[in-house]
């Protein structure tokens, strides 16, 4: 296991980067263009992503930000 220290202005940039990459990464979920296997891939992402945000962001942001279940795995 790896770690390192932020301090507030970092670890409130960092939630920042990650929120704005779950988002693409759900816009990306919903084009009917992407291949299932592909939106696979994304959902794995997702959900590192997620868990990573956990660690920065408090209790009431990481509700917005729940994994829903995922139809294409």
């Amino acid at each position: 296991m790896l770690g390192f220290m932020l301090n507030d202005y970092e670890r409130r940039e960092m939630a920042y980067m990650l929120k704005r990459e779950m988002e693409e990464v759900l816009l990306d979920l919903d084009d009917q263009r992407i291949d299932h296997i592909v939106k696979g891939a994304m959902e794995k992402r997702y959900r590192i992503l997620f868990r990573m945000y956990k660690r920065v962001a408090d209790e009431r942001e990481c509700l917005k930000y729940v994994p829903p279940k995922w139809k294409y795995q």
